[in-house]
């Protein structure tokens, strides 16, 4: 035990006194300052500005007299607390803890600091019996301006804090800073926590990637070892990735930058899964555990205790953050210990806390997940972890169409990552359990508009299972078959075609029966084939449920807009928009809101459509879907066109086309840029149109009914480029590969387009009665005549001219009368 202070243990004794110990060399002598550095301080302006605030003086904002300087190893706590040493006008002593064993020693290599002698003569010539340690400590420091740095000190942080309070109430003109892994604990210790050094995301230019210290260091350390080398584009993203791989921790850049002496930077990024091989050397200089990453996480491992180790090490299944309850089901503890513990982890900067979530930083988790494995545990706790998160999906599900609806979606989009790993697992290990997880996840990813969010997993799953669906779990494989099919055949993986797999999902779609245990196959089996109703969405009464009713209206409109039944269809819109309003359902107000703005468009109605974009983008807004904005902005931007408002359709597609961007979705860039093409096509610039349309066609996707109607749209957009460079060869080339898309996706309303265009060419090659026919054959099909269309209606004024009044309306009622079958039999013989 060190000393107390006066009225403390000791303080009375029968003993005879003591010699009185000679007076102690004068502490400034031979003492210890902050070792020089060889290297630029990059970032951490923030954290320094306040770290010389704390110590500075009272009147100054300052007045802290312990400062501790926290955060996981290797995240630049040392060289923080050099530079604000270096700021100080004062004294300063500066005592690298790191190598020290013995907490007894620790008075003794503090007094070192200072250049004080451990023992001293007395008057005689002979050496006295040395005093206790921190009483010559506090005497040589009792009467002196200093900051004393104390580095590393995280593995005997109790010495260090019961050291530092006996300084701190003994003498009062001395201010410490200390750094640590941990906090030391001491009543008016002030923290200032070094988090990760901030990396830029993935996609930016070289210079705004420089903008972020992760990268400003990256660059830095890596010129001492390759002078030529620059961040430019082609090495921004490379650099991206490794910073950010190594969530922004300094020390781990600074090796992962020296590597570049052998290996260019595309290589490194390429080699960190295995990190702890390729950052296996560091400066010779260095204490060795910053020689290596693997030393610097092992420091910190090799300070928990068991407990602690076991937690770490189970925690490293969690792919994101993770709360409370989730750790203690994962990792079977008791409420009372997943709090004791991992807030032990977290103030040993094991991992991070922020508002009720934690998490791991990967490189801790690459060092704790080797010991998982180690330790014999990964199936059983890789198996808690999928069964949390199925109960978690199945327990949202409800709440997804209920008042709770925002809520859920956040909770839901905070546990993203992990369900991803639950569900991509469960695919290679538990079959059934993967299929759950897909029917459970679809609302949450149609509600927030990540539509492909599954396809990869969904489509993996239908491989390893093939086209006999698992009994008892036929809906399960209905949506996984949709899931994989939203992300068309390339999103949903390399060589995978989904026709084999339509054949069973629709026998189980003809024999469904209500109420499905899944609601949202029902809606999204309407929007996403042409196949035969299923009886759920099939007339019959209302449902007693008013979200059920309202999402079997929602598909019953799908199925009725596809089939050319525009009434109808717009009655149903009307109910399920209704039905979703009183459940609080966003989504389906979207939903239905957008189609009855098309709806209103198509009628001519511009002024009630664009009201009803912008509520149903209100909507979407709220629920954060933002691939559903990028489309809703398309769609909106698509009426303005055919308004003939170019201006306003421009800034809705470029603002379509940035949302986009931020939500990854591969077929909304090729929208817009279809719809800059009509832009200018209808503005005359034909070159520029040919460009965007031919960049757009690169850019569709395939698979997917929403893709397959934008390629047609495509596809009628160059025949009419080509129609109006009067090669009517083409332009009909064009017109049919648009109507066999449609035809092959049993979308008859959106062949409409690819008839009404074949009218055109007809009219060029001089038979004005089969123009007319066919416009009212393409009105029929969509059930109503799009007039306010420029292209529609220059065909049909070109076709008055030619025609009498007569011959045009009995050519135009013969096309409007077909039926669907004699429509496609005409159109066969075309």
């Amino acid at each position: 035990m060190w000393g107390g202070g006066a009225g403390g243990p000791g303080a009375a004794s029968c003993a005879p006194p003591a010699p009185a110990p000679a007076a102690p060399e004068p502490a400034t002598v031979g003492r210890t300052g902050p070792p020089a550095q060889l290297t630029t301080f990059v970032g951490r302006r923030d954290e320094l500005e306040r770290v010389s605030r704390l110590l500075g003086p009272l009147d100054r904002g300052g007045g802290a007299r312990l400062v501790t300087v926290v955060g996981s190893g290797g995240s630049g706590k040392t060289r923080l607390a050099i530079e604000a040493a270096g700021r100080d006008p004062g004294g300063v002593a500066f005592v690298d803890l790191g190598g020290l064993r013995d907490g007894g020693d620790l008075p003794r290599q503090v007094l070192n600091a200072f250049g004080v002698r451990e023992g001293v003569l007395n008057a005689g010539g002979r050496q006295s019996q040395p005093p206790d340690t921190v009483e010559r400590l506090v005497a040589a420091l009792s009467d002196t301006d200093l900051l004393l740095v104390l580095d590393n000190c995280e593995h005997m942080v109790e010495e260090v804090a019961r050291l530092v309070f006996r300084l701190l109430t003994s003498c009062p003109r001395i201010r410490v800073l200390a750094t640590s892994r941990e906090a030391l604990g001491i009543t008016g210790e002030v923290l200032c926590p070094v988090p990760p050094l901030a990396a830029p995301p993935e996609g930016v230019s070289a210079a705004e990637a420089l903008e972020y210290p992760a990268v400003r260091l990256f660059a830095d350390r890596a010129t001492a070892v390759r002078p030529d080398f620059t961040v430019d584009a082609a090495t921004v993203a490379p650099v991206v990735r490794v910073c950010r791989a190594l969530d922004g921790l300094p020390l781990a850049i600074e090796l992962a930058a020296a590597r570049l002496r052998s290996l260019p930077v595309d290589e490194v990024a390429a080699r960190l899964d295995d990190r702890f091989r390729l950052l296996s050397q560091g400066s010779r200089t260095a204490s060795p555990r910053h020689q290596t990453l693997r030393a610097v996480v092992g420091w910190s491992w090799d300070l928990l205790e068991e407990d602690e180790q076991r937690l770490a090490r189970r925690l490293t299944v969690f792919a994101g953050g993770f709360t409370l309850d989730a750790a203690g089901r994962v990792c079977e503890l008791s409420d009372a210990e997943a709090v004791e513990r991992l807030t032990g982890l977290a103030d040993k900067s094991l991992i991070e806390g922020d508002g009720g979530r934690y998490r791991m930083l990967g490189t801790v988790r690459a060092f704790c997940a080797e010991r998982l494995a180690k330790a014999g545990e990964e199936e059983e706790v890789h198996g808690r972890f999928t069964e949390y998160f199925l109960d978690l999906a199945r327990t949202a599900e409800p709440y997804l169409r209920s008042a709770d609806q925002l809520d859920w979606l956040a909770r839901l989009a905070a546990e993203d990552a992990n369900l991803q790993a639950a569900l991509h697992r469960a695919v290679r290990t538990d079959q059934d359990t993967a299929f759950r997880l897909i029917a459970a996840l679809t609302g949450y990813w149609w509600l927030r508009g990540l539509r492909g969010h599954g396809a990869v997993a969904a489509a993996e799953l239908l491989r390893k299972v093939g086209t006999a669906p698992p009994q008892g779990l036929e809906e399960e494989y209905v949506l996984c078959v949709l899931n994989a099919a939203a992300g068309g055949e390339d999103g949903a993986g390399g060589g995978f075609t989904l026709q084999p797999y339509w054949q069973p999902a629709e026998e189980i779609m003809a024999e469904l029966e209500w109420p499905p245990r899944h609601p949202f196959l029902t809606v999204l089996w309407g929007m996403g084939t042409g196949a035969p109703r299923p009886s759920a969405l099939t007339g019959g009464p209302r449902r007693p449920d008013p979200w059920s009713d309202a999402l079997t209206r929602l598909g019953r409109g799908h199925m009725a807009l596809f089939g050319g039944e525009v009434d109808e269809a717009a009655r149903q819109f009307e109910d399920s928009l209704a039905g979703f309003r009183s459940t609080g359902d966003r989504w389906g107000m979207a939903l239905c809101l957008a189609e009855l703005a098309m709806l209103a468009g198509w009628r001519g109605e511009g002024q009630r459509s664009m009201a009803l974009y912008d509520e149903a983008l209100e909507s979407a807004g709220q629920l954060g879907a933002v691939e559903d904005l990028a489309d809703l902005l398309c769609r909106k931007a698509d009426g303005l066109v055919r308004a003939g408002d170019f201006a306003a359709a421009r800034t809705a597609y470029e603002r379509a086309a940035r949302t986009a961007r931020e939500a990854g979705a591969p077929a909304l860039p090729a929208a817009v840029e279809w719809g800059l093409g009509e832009i200018a096509r209808l503005s005359g610039d034909l070159t520029e149109a040919r460009r965007l349309m031919e960049a757009a066609l690169a850019g569709c996707a395939t698979g997917w009914f929403a893709v397959e109607e934008l390629r047609a749209r495509v596809f009628v957009a160059l025949g009419r480029i080509a129609e109006a460079e009067d090669d009517t060869a083409r332009a009909r080339e064009w017109h049919q590969r648009a109507l066999n898309v449609m035809i092959g996706s049993r979308n008859l309303a959106g062949a409409a387009g690819a008839v009404e265009a074949l009218a055109g060419v007809v009219l060029l090659e001089g038979d004005p009665e089969g123009a007319a026919l066919l416009l009212g054959l393409g009105a029929g099909l969509r059930g109503i005549s799009l007039d306010q269309d420029p292209d529609v209606a220059r065909t049909m004024r070109r076709a008055r001219e030619l025609l009498s009044p007569d011959a045009y309306e009995a050519a135009y009622r013969r096309g409007r009368a077909m039926t669907g079958e004699e429509a496609l039999a005409f159109l066969g013989r075309a």
